[in-house]
């Protein structure tokens, strides 16, 4: 079985970095949308003024939208990794000389408890999460609104024109975990996770030219602004798209766990998270920055039901994703709070629920707002701007372990969540094995 663990896990991380392809950096897909010098539109005519005409539109959409690397980068870092302590745990009975399951439950899924694996005992495991975030702040990734203004629009006339866009923004990652824990004590363990991530994202524009200064009450310039139609005339419409694919390892995580309380009925444990800067942050497989995550676990016992509570503080790094991707210039990610209420029931003796109510608080954090922009003639347009504050994320999450046969469990599980802020997904599936020895 050990070497069957060491086999795995090569095999998961030699694939991993096999697999890792270059798509043209997904941190800056969304940015270059519309080229790497912006959104510009054809034109034939000189303004009235006699003036040198460029028909180059402006946005705070490619530049602000960099907030939406952060937005993702924050929600990678609040993702829960499938816990890597054991559902077996066991105590040594001094008088029977032997070790003895310490719990009837098999345990949480996501969150942790304080119980240890035993001294000298393995655990490892496999899990699978698909992500499909589909809103921002409650809005529709399907329908992003933004508005383009001409260069010096102040100055009225053909230069009143904006552009406004529909965009539709799809990211898809899927992240397969292998985790191996290992009682260094009685009540010492320590683990490590290895994800291995994929991730694509598409983006499509969907952009209009609004005809506010270029128009009169009885004709339109059309040659000022357009759009080449296909044969030749002057079209209104042009849809821009890209989209593309990264995959490879994420992000590792270290933990280290200790219970220095633990008898029939309370447990509790202390440990520190430690997240090393693994994945390609510049295609979203990671975060690009190191990590800390003290926390606290307190666990009850009351026969077949283990209630549990758990509390952390994770510190990030500085990272590109909250920088500007495209000079390299890094600033600091959000640092978050995290919190954890649960309780897993052994349903039978080979059959453990495990239920959670899964917070978290994000510092500092870019937000997308929804605004309306007002046009010369006095035509409005809805728009997005982004600014800086403090959210919660709540989540649920239910599941299942099932005891296949002698130590190996089938874990499944579904997390939802509860509230629309942040960038979210409406339901993530889980399912994976795990085996004690």
């Amino acid at each position: 079985m050990r070497r069957v663990v060491v086999a795995l896990t090569v095999w998961l991380c030699g694939a991993g970095i096999g697999s890792a392809q270059d798509s043209g950096k997904l941190a800056l897909l969304i940015p270059t949308l519309f080229g790497p010098n912006g959104l510009k539109v054809d034109s034939k005519a000189l303004l009235p003024d006699g003036s040198t005409h460029s028909a180059h539109f402006n946005s705070a959409f490619q530049s602000e939208f960099n907030q939406f690397n952060i937005a993702l980068a924050s929600q990678i870092a609040a993702v829960p990794l499938p816990t890597p302590a054991s559902g077996f745990t066991y105590t040594f009975d001094s008088t029977l000389g032997v070790f003895q399951r310490s719990t009837q439950s098999f345990g949480p899924i996501l969150t942790e408890r304080a119980e240890t694996l035993g001294k000298g005992k393995f655990s490892f495991g496999f899990s699978y999460q698909h992500f499909s975030f589909d809103t921002i702040e409650g809005l529709s990734l399907d329908n992003v609104p933004a508005v383009f203004t001409h260069d010096d629009s102040q100055l009225g006339g053909g230069r009143s024109d904006v552009v406004t866009t529909t965009n539709s923004i799809n990211p898809r990652v899927d992240q397969t975990v292998a985790f191996l824990s290992y009682g260094l004590g009685s009540r010492f363990d320590v683990s490590v996770a290895i994800p291995f991530v994929s991730v694509d994202l598409s983006a499509q524009s969907v952009a209009v030219i609004q005809r506010i200064g270029t128009c009169t009450a009885t004709a339109c310039n059309l040659a000022v602004h357009y759009y080449d139609d296909g044969s030749g005339g002057f079209g209104n419409t042009r849809t821009y798209a890209q989209s593309g694919n990264a995959s490879g390892i994420g992000d590792v995580v270290l933990r280290l766990k200790g219970t220095p309380v633990h008898n029939d009925t309370v447990a509790v444990a202390f440990g520190l998270d430690v997240r090393f800067p693994t994945g390609d942050e510049q295609n979203l497989l990671g975060l690009g920055a190191y990590g800390l995550k003290p926390f606290g676990v307190l666990s009850f016992s009351q026969g077949r039901v283990s209630p549990h509570l758990n509390v952390a503080y994770l510190w990030n790094g500085k990272s590109v994703l909250a920088g500007d991707v495209a000079t390299g210039t890094k600033a600091d990610l959000p640092d978050q709070v995290q919190y954890a209420l649960g309780v897993d029931v052994g349903a039978t003796k080979r059959l453990t629920l495990a239920f959670d109510f899964l917070g978290t608080y994000v510092m500092d954090s870019p937000r997308l707002i929804r605004e309306t922009f007002t046009a010369a003639n006095g035509l409005s347009f809805p728009q997005i701007g982004f600014v800086t504050d403090s959210y919660n994320l709540a989540n649920g999450a239910a599941g299942l372990k099932l005891n296949l046969f002698g130590r190996l469990l089938l874990d499944a599980n579904v997390t939802f969540r509860l509230d629309t802020a942040g960038l979210r997904d409406k339901v993530t599936p889980l399912v994976g094995i795990e085996y004690a020895f």
